[in-house]
């Protein structure tokens, strides 16, 4: 979680200088990026929510996304994870989203997509697709790949945004 909080607070600082709020949607890590944003003091000026869509039924649940938002898509891919943090950002009106969807292990998911595989997008002033392969089984371990290239991933996107 060090690796995580670093990060996190990188992004919060970030954020709370610009007064810029974000919300989140994970899947294969669990909620890992989500805690990791929360463990910031003063979290409440900049994260408005996260979900953990980690099934069709939170999909639509959660996020409103109906079989018409998939056509064409398949999760675990870069678009799946930029209309997931499209789709997050638009439903609490924040300024940055971040989509996260892939294969923690020990095997690969359902779409041929191997262990270790993950998918990552930020939503916002500016937007950023990344995919990840870590070559690994380990379940516990990937996940925390994952937040961790997420929370990477969303750093360099704000910063490279600079001030709205």
């Amino acid at each position: 979680m060090k690796n995580l909080l670093s990060l996190a607070e990188r992004i919060a600082a970030h954020l709370m200088a610009r007064k810029e709020a974000i919300a989140i949607a994970e899947s294969s890590t669990g909620g890992l990026i989500s805690a990791a944003l929360l463990a910031v003091p003063g979290a409440s000026a900049y994260f408005l929510g996260g979900a953990v869509i980690y099934t069709q039924t939170a999909r639509t649940a959660l996020l409103g996304l109906t079989a018409a938002d998939m056509a064409g898509l398949r999760p675990a891919t870069e678009a799946y994870a930029l209309l997931l943090a499209r789709r997050i950002r638009e439903r609490h009106d924040a300024i940055w989203g971040l989509g996260e969807t892939g294969a923690a292990g020990p095997t690969g998911n359902r779409y041929g997509d191997p262990a270790g595989h993950a998918c990552i997008a930020v939503a916002g002033p500016a937007e950023r697709a990344v995919t990840l392969h870590t070559a690994s089984a380990d379940r516990a371990a990937n996940m925390e790949a994952f937040a961790l290239r997420a929370l990477a991933c969303l750093a360099e996107t704000i910063e490279a945004a600079g001030g709205r």
